[in-house]
C-alpha cells in the first residue's frame, strides 16, 4: 500500500499504478479511500497525516487544534468506528451554518487530506471525520460522559492553549455559549435594550476552570452566577470576545 502511495504521490493515476504493481486497479482505488479515510501517512515526505504528539514530532497547526479542542470540549466526542478507526463528531445547530465551515476547516487543517462529511440530526448536524489517531490528539477521551471523569490539559495541549486561548474560546463560545443583549429596567419600569454579554454553560467543572484560564490569559473580567455558569459582562472584556469570538453565525 505504501508504494502504491509513493506512486501516486509521484504523478501516476491508479490506472498506471495498478499496471506497475501488477495488481487490479480498484485495490488501489480502496487503498486510497483508506489511507485519505484513516488518515494513514500516505508516502514519505508528502504531507498528508497530521503529526501526533503524544506518538510523534512534527507540525501540527497550533492555532487550528486549540479552535477544534475548544469545540470537542463543548460539543464534541470520539466514539469506535470500523476496526482500529476513531470517528470524531463535533455537533452543531442548524441555525448557524457557518460555524459548520468553521469546524469542518479546522479537522482538516489539524488532519491535513482527511474526508469530513455531515450528518443532519434533528435541529442540528454532526461534522465527522474517521481518524485513529483521534484519541492521541484530544486524550480527554474517555468512557462515559465528560462530567463523569475528570476533564485535563496535557502539558503540550496546554502550551498550545496558552499561544492561542483566543482560538479555544471561540470553539467553546460557539459550541456551549452564547453572546446575549441583556434588558435593563429603567426608574419608570419600562424595559429597554442594556448591554451585551457573554454567557458560557458546561456542565463539567473542569471545562469551567478551563475556559477561566484562557479567559484570564486574555485579561478578560468574568463572573460565575451560577458554578456552571461563565459571564463576561464588563464592555472591555465584552470587546475582547468580540475580537476573538463574535456572535454565532
Amino acid at each position: 500500500m505504501q508504494e502504491a502511495a509513493r506512486l501516486r504521490a509521484a504523478g501516476l493515476t491508479d490506472a498506471q499504478v495498478a499496471l506497475r504493481l501488477g495488481i487490479c486497479v480498484n485495490t488501489i482505488r480502496r487503498w486510497r479511500r483508506r489511507i485519505r479515510r484513516e488518515g494513514l501517512t500516505s508516502a514519505p515526505g508528502r504531507a498528508g497525516s497530521a503529526p501526533r504528539p503524544r506518538c510523534e514530532s512534527g507540525t501540527l497547526d497550533r492555532a487550528a487544534y486549540a479552535h477544534l479542542l475548544g469545540w470537542y470540549l463543548g460539543d464534541g466526542h470520539i466514539a469506535l468506528a470500523r476496526g482500529t478507526s476513531r470517528l470524531l463528531s463535533i455537533y452543531n445547530d442548524d441555525r448557524y451554518p457557518a460555524l459548520n465551515d468553521e469546524v469542518e476547516a479546522s479537522i482538516k487543517a489539524v488532519q491535513p487530506g482527511t474526508s469530513v462529511w455531515r450528518r443532519r440530526l434533528k435541529g442540528c448536524s454532526a461534522i465527522s471525520a474517521s481518524w485513529h489517531h483521534w484519541p492521541c490528539l484530544l486524550p480527554q477521551h474517555g468512557e462515559g460522559h465528560k462530567h463523569d471523569r475528570p476533564v485535563v490539559l496535557e502539558p503540550w495541549q496546554q502550551n498550545i492553549v496558552d499561544e492561542h486561548p483566543g482560538r479555544l474560546l471561540r470553539g467553546l463560545f460557539h459550541s456551549d455559549g452564547c453572546r446575549v443583549q441583556n434588558w435593563a429596567i429603567g426608574a419608570n419600569g419600562q424595559r429597554y435594550e442594556g448591554y451585551p454579554r457573554y454567557l458560557f454553560s458546561n456542565a463539567p467543572a473542569d471545562i469551567i476552570s478551563i475556559c477561566c484560564a484562557a479567559l484570564d490569559r486574555l485579561g478578560v473580567a468574568h463572573t460565575h452566577p451560577r458554578r456552571d455558569v461563565v459571564s463576561v459582562a464588563r464592555k472591555a472584556s465584552v470587546a475582547i470576545l468580540d475580537e476573538h469570538v463574535g456572535p454565532k453565525s
